[in-house]
């Protein structure tokens, strides 16, 4: 019989997570008085194993520390263990713990089958059935009988696994809690990290870091889960949690290499692509070949921890030549990465009989390397959004200038950097609009180069273009600030002079005609003579009482300036 859990043994573990075990009577190490035999018993007529009644003087048995691996196996796949239970008068309710078997078991008191995990067939072989913990019951009288176990096993180890204890039933299941605690805090603290990670890989760019930081994390949580004794109280599904666990192991180096071969240069870039490559292809043969029948997926195992070890001894190596050439970020993963493939080098050792059986702290590595994850995202989310805030005041700054230069560029000609048409058009009913509230004078003037064609027919458009320029300085040195000076268009400007009347703008454009005439025109140091202005002004309130008719005004005193010989004011 296998042993299952339900709701029954959750209810169990709350009535005894806030009180002490109705008995005093703490874990008992079965560690002394085992012996072995190797070989399977023969069955009698009734169906009881002949070993489990002969006498006990048959010499066939022999002694051994644990049991697990005995001597001289030799190809053996079945063995036999036995111990003589100690006193249980003071156990409730006394259960045998057995943290593993490999492979498959039947456990006897005395002659009466009493537990069974796995399937035997008539040859007493059996197929792999998972690595899940054991509680075996025993009744309160065992106390002085023989327990014994026959084992069937194709894996390289053969027998029981880890620890082996007498428990109060009660105490064994708070301690199987207490035993995954930090696994289940780190397996659900990675299964957040890697939500958070795919959601990030979906809504930002960087996919490839990201999606590797959330495959990794859900890998280690996958495993976590798959290996926490708390496991078989969520449900009993030993197949399950071990290509579970299996899975999620095996594609640990994948997703590490993913997320480190692009901090890697060249070969080593190379090398690592090739190294999480050939993790993935054993595991999707692992997994296929074990899914499919046609191998056991306990043997899987071997083969990957000692894959696993070289390719990580390969890993450092790689790790070492490049350190100094990768990301900040890269660094501190590979730190975080480092222990935790240490602690899983120091679980395989264990799980290999190379070290004594411990419990090795993985899920530590796992909430380091989660802890890390976290620390370097939030330094990382600062990070960008202090490069976010200086872009965006950047941009701003840039879209500022942007457009001060646009609105430079639609209100300034170009040529000779005085206003243009579009903003004369566009202040002269501001100006308008003052004058006739402030009932002060405004005056227009409107200026047009004499035989301005003739010059450029003659001395060419650059030369033409000097021209324009050197009038247009001359505006800039006769009005003043508050003065409208504009361009426009080909040789035409216009002045609007608020707070000015006729005589004294006459008076100014006198002026600027006189220096304008008197000004020889130079070209690429060559002589192109001399030009004249001639001008028409209006003013108001003097010669109307709308200003909006002074441009048409000051046009038509500028075309009787021009009738009347040119180089006047009209």
């Amino acid at each position: 019989m296998t042993i299952r859990f339900s709701g029954f043994w959750i209810v169990v573990l709350l009535l005894f997570l806030g009180s002490n075990s109705f008995a005093d009577e703490k874990p008992f190490s079965l560690d002394q008085g085992w012996e072995y035999r190797w070989g399977d018993s023969p069955v009698s007529a009734e169906g009881v194993p002949v070993w489990t009644v002969e006498p006990e003087s048959v010499s066939d048995w022999h002694a051994i520390d644990f049991p697990s691996n005995p001597p001289d196996r030799s190809g053996n796949q079945h063995v036999w263990y036995r111990i003589v239970l100690p006193d249980l008068n003071a156990y409730l309710d006394p259960v045998v713990y057995i943290n593993s078997i490999d492979l498959i078991a039947q456990v006897y008191l005395e002659d009466q089958l009493i537990y069974q995990f796995g399937e035997f067939d008539d040859q007493g072989r059996g197929q792999f059935a998972g690595w899940p913990w054991h509680m075996i019951s025993l009744p309160k009288d065992a106390g002085g009988q023989t327990l014994y176990f026959r084992i069937y096993s194709d894996y390289t180890d053969i027998g029981l696994w880890g620890e082996v204890s007498l428990f109060e039933r009660a105490d064994l299941l708070l301690e199987v809690l207490n035993n995954s605690l930090k696994s289940l805090i780190s397996s659900i603290a990675a299964v957040l990290i890697a939500f958070l990670a795919f959601t990030l890989a979906i809504l930002k760019g960087q996919r490839r870091r990201v999606l590797s930081i959330g495959l990794f994390s859900l890998a280690s949580a996958g495993m976590l889960l798959g290996e926490s004794q708390a496991r078989q109280l969520l449900f009993d599904a030993p197949l399950f949690w071990v290509y579970l666990a299996a899975g999620s192991y095996y594609f640990l180096p994948v997703a590490m290499g993913i997320l480190l071969a692009p901090g890697f240069q060249n070969r080593s870039r190379q090398w690592m692509t090739r190294i999480w490559q050939l993790h993935l292809l054993y595991l999707v043969i692992a997994i296929g070949l074990s899914l499919l029948g046609w191998i056991n997926l306990s043997i899987t195992y071997p083969v990957f921890d000692g894959l696993f070890a070289l390719t990580l001894f390969i890993t450092f190596i790689l790790i070492v030549k490049n350190i100094w050439h990768m990301p900040f970020v890269d660094k501190y993963i590979v730190v975080a990465y480092t222990v935790l493939a240490l602690l899983l080098l120091e679980d395989m050792a264990v799980a290999h009989g190379f070290l004594h059986w411990r419990r090795v702290p993985v899920s530590y590595g796992i909430l380091l390397f989660s802890a890390t994850v976290v620390l370097i995202s939030v330094l990382y989310f600062s990070y960008l959004q202090v490069r976010l805030r200086v872009l965006n005041e950047s941009l701003e700054l840039k879209v500022k200038q942007r457009t001060e230069a646009l609105e430079k560029l639609s209100y300034e000609d170009s040529l000779t950097g005085l206003k243009n048409r579009r903003f004369f058009d566009e202040f002269f009913s501001f100006h308008a609009a003052t004058a006739l509230r402030t009932k002060l004078p405004l005056t227009l003037v409107m200026c047009d180069l004499d035989y301005f064609k003739q010059f450029n027919d003659t001395y060419g458009h650059p030369a033409g273009d000097a021209v324009l320029k050197l009038f247009a300085d001359l505006l800039r040195e006769n009005f003043r600030d508050t003065d409208l000076v504009c361009r426009l268009g080909g040789e035409e400007f216009v002045i609007l002079l608020p707070n000015t009347d006729s005589c004294e703008a006459k008076d100014k454009i006198q002026l600027l005609l006189t220096q304008t005439r008197e000004h020889e025109i130079y070209h690429e140091g060559q002589s192109c003579g001399y030009v004249s202005v001639s001008a028409g002004l209006a003013s108001w309130p003097e010669q109307t009482d709308d200003p909006d008719r002074l441009m048409m005004l000051a046009d038509k005193a500028l075309y009787a300036a021009k009738e009347s010989g040119r180089d006047r004011v009209g």
